[in-house]
C-alpha cells in the first residue's frame, strides 16, 4: 500500500520530503522505491492486472537462492526433533554431526531456518487457547523463589517455600508459605487452599513434583499415595500436567509471576519471626490482588469467583482433612503394632498378619484390606501402650476383669471363714496382682474339693494364723479328714508352709 501511495503522490507532483512524511518512511526509502519503479517501467496509474503482490514482486523481488541449494542434502528433521528431546542436546551439535556426514550441506543458519519451516508444517508451534469452565480446575505450584523469616533465638534467616494456587476461570489466587516442599507440607497447603476458597474444584492440576507424582506419565502417572488420598477425601481428580510443558498450567505460572512480583517484592525488606507472621502478611497481599479490578475487562477476581466459580465447584467436607503417614506393619504376638515409638492394639486373631497404619497428628488408624480395624489416640510418651479391651482374648479379659472386691464376693458366697482368709492374706501381699493370684488359688480349692470343705479349712486357718494357698490346701488334705477340727492347736501339730508333715518322709 505504501508503494502505491508513493507512486500516486509523485504523479500528483508532491515533493519527496512530503511523500516520506505522508507514508511515514524515510526520504531515502521513497527515493529507492521510485528508482526501482523507474527501472521496472512502472508509473501511475498502475495497470489493473497489477495487484499489490505482483507490484511487490516487481519492485522488490525475493533474494535469489543459490543455484546449488537444491543439490545439497537436506537433514532428516524427524530425527533432529527426536534427538533434541534428549538431555543436553542442542541444534548446533546436531548440525555439526550433519556437516560431518555431508560437508557440502546446509550452513547452520539455513539448517535452523529450514528446521523451523518444517516444524510449522506439523503445527508444533501452534498454541491452543483453552476455555476453562467455572469450578472445573485449580492450578497449583511452588514458586521457584522463596520468602524468608528469622529465628528469634538464633537470628538465622530461614527460607520458606511459596505455594501458589489459581482458578482457571476466575483467576482468583491463593498463596501461603510452607517450611519445605515435602509431601506433608504440600498436602497441608492444599488443605489451607480449599479452606480459603470455601469449596473444592473438580480437578487439581499440579506440576510433576515428587510430592504429587512418583513417576511422570501423560497417560497413567504414578501419583504419590498421600496426595492421591487427599484427592479421594475431597472427591476431586488429580490431573498432573505434562512433564516440561509449562503451558499446560499457564494459569498458575501467571499466578506465580504475580505472587513473585507482588508478594516477594513487597516483603523483600520486611522481617518476620515466625512462619505464621509471614503467612499473615502474605494473606493481606493476596486479598488486595483478588480485589483489584482487571485491566482489560470488567470486574475483579473475587467477583468472578463468587458469581460463577463457587456455585459450580464442590462443597467442602464437614471435617477438615488431617494428613497422615502410612506404614506397613506386622502384628506382634501380643496383638499390638509398633508405630512411631508407640504400641497400638488390634484384635488378637490378627497376630502375625500384615496391616497398614495411618499415623495422624492425633489419631492412629489401622487398616486391613482397605477397612479400618482399629483407631487409637496417639500415645503421650514414648513406648506407651494403647489397648482396647475388645481386642484381648476372652481369658485375658477375664483375668483383667478380676478385682479383689469381686473375689471377696465369691468368698462370701462360700462362707465367712473363706472371706476372712482372703482378707487376711491380702495384708501380707505387696502387690494387687499377687493378692489376686493368691485369692484365686484359695477359691479354686472349692472346685478341687467342696465349698463346705474349704469353709472348714479356712476356719482352721484362722485359728492357726495361716492364710496362704499352700497352708489352706494342707489343712484340707491333712487336717480335715476328721469330722470336725481339733479343739485347740498343739505345738507339735502346727500346720503352715514351713512344716512338711509326716507323710513327707514315708516312701
Amino acid at each position: 500500500m505504501k508503494i502505491r501511495e508513493v507512486l500516486r503522490l509523485t504523479a500528483e507532483g508532491h515533493q519527496q520530503r512530503q511523500i516520506a512524511a505522508s507514508v511515514q518512511s524515510s526520504r531515502s526509502t521513497v527515493q529507492e522505491c521510485l528508482k526501482r519503479a523507474k527501472a521496472a517501467g512502472i508509473g501511475w496509474p498502475l495497470p489493473e492486472e497489477l495487484d499489490e503482490a505482483a507490484l511487490q514482486a516487481r519492485l522488490y523481488p525475493a533474494r535469489r537462492v543459490p543455484s546449488d541449494i537444491g543439490l545439497r542434502p537436506m537433514p532428516d528433521f524427524e530425527v533432529v526433533m527426536r534427538e533434541l528431546a534428549r538431555k543436553h542436546m542442542t541444534r548446533r551439535q546436531l548440525w555439526r554431526e550433519y556437516r560431518a556426514r555431508h560437508p557440502n550441506g546446509l550452513k547452520y543458519t539455513a539448517f535452523c531456518v529450514n528446521f523451523r519451516k518444517w516444524r510449522k508444517t506439523l503445527g508444533a508451534d501452534v498454541t491452543m487457547a483453552v476455555e476453562h469452565e467455572p469450578g472445573d480446575r485449580l492450578f497449583v505450584d511452588y514458586s521457584g523463589d522463596p520468602a524468608h523469616w528469622v529465628d528469634r533465638k538464633t537470628g538465622e534467616r530461614i527460607a520458606a517455600q511459596l505455594f501458589v494456587a489459581a482458578w482457571g476461570f476466575s483467576h482468583k489466587i491463593f498463596a501461603c508459605a510452607t517450611a519445605t516442599q515435602n509431601t506433608e507440607d504440600w498436602v497441608n497447603a492444599h488443605v489451607e487452599t480449599f479452606a480459603f476458597y470455601g469449596c473444592v474444584p473438580k480437578a487439581v492440576v499440579p506440576d510433576n513434583t515428587k510430592a504429587a507424582v512418583i513417576k511422570a506419565c501423560y497417560y497413567d502417572p504414578d501419583k504419590n499415595p498421600d496426595y492421591a488420598e487427599l484427592g479421594e477425601y475431597y472427591d476431586c481428580a488429580i490431573l498432573p500436567a505434562r512433564a516440561r510443558r509449562p503451558k499446560d498450567k499457564g494459569k498458575v505460572e501467571n499466578g506465580v509471576l504475580i505472587a513473585q512480583r507482588r508478594i516477594l517484592a513487597a516483603l523483600r525488606d520486611a522481617v518476620f519471626f515466625s512462619l505464621s507472621e509471614l503467612n499473615a502478611a502474605i494473606r493481606n497481599i493476596v486479598d488486595e490482588i483478588n480485589a483489584e479490578p482487571f485491566q482489560k475487562r470488567e470486574g475483579n477476581r473475587n467477583e468472578l469467583f463468587e458469581q460463577y466459580e463457587r456455585a459450580a465447584a464442590k462443597p467442602l467436607p464437614k471435617q477438615r482433612y488431617a494428613y497422615g503417614k502410612w506404614k506397613n506393619l506386622s502384628v506382634h504376638p501380643d496383638h499390638h503394632v509398633q508405630v512411631d515409638k508407640g504400641y497400638y492394639s488390634v484384635h488378637y486373631t490378627l497376630i502375625g498378619q500384615d496391616v497398614w497404619a495411618r499415623l495422624g497428628a492425633r489419631i492412629v488408624q489401622i487398616y486391613q484390606h482397605g477397612k479400618v480395624i482399629a483407631a487409637h489416640v496417639r500415645v503421650e510418651r514414648p513406648w506407651q501402650r494403647r489397648t482396647l479391651p475388645e481386642h484381648r482374648p476372652a481369658e485375658h479379659r477375664a483375668f483383667l476383669d478380676l478385682g479383689f472386691d469381686k473375689l471377696l464376693d465369691r468368698a462370701q458366697k462360700i462362707g465367712p471363714n473363706t472371706a476372712a482368709v482372703l482378707a487376711k492374706q491380702a495384708f501380707n501381699k505387696k502387690h494387687l496382682d499377687e493378692t489376686i493370684r493368691g485369692s484365686l488359688g484359695i477359691l479354686r480349692l472349692a472346685d478341687d474339693f467342696t465349698p463346705e470343705t474349704l469353709e472348714r479349712a479356712c476356719g482352721m486357718a484362722l485359728q492357726y494364723g495361716v492364710y496362704n494357698y499352700r497352708s489352706v490346701r494342707d489343712l484340707i488334705v491333712n487336717g480335715c479328714k476328721a469330722s470336725k477340727a481339733p479343739e485347740a492347736p498343739a505345738t507339735a501339730g502346727l500346720v503352715h508352709a514351713n512344716v512338711r508333715g509326716a507323710t513327707y518322709y514315708t516312701e
